[in-house]
């Protein structure tokens, strides 16, 4: 069964290539730019990280992952 997850991609200004959230449990949330280590999560979660890391600098953006159960 699949099911559609979330990652949040940041780019921030200055830099290259963009980064992931990887943990949101810790302030200031931790980033990666290894899309594999990047943190799936569900629609809401996603939308309060974007909210919680939206800056003038950074553009966060939500980008949907199809995702393998069982």
């Amino acid at each position: 069964m699949n099911t559609i997850r979330f990652v949040v991609r940041v780019n921030r200004s200055g830099f290259r290539n963009p980064e992931y959230v990887q943990r949101i449990d810790q302030i200031p949330i931790r980033m990666t730019t290894n899309r594999k280590r990047a943190l799936l999560m569900g629609r809401l979660t996603a939308e309060d990280a974007v909210k919680s890391i939206q800056t003038s600098r950074c553009s966060p953006e939500l980008v949907s992952i199809t995702a393998r159960t069982g």
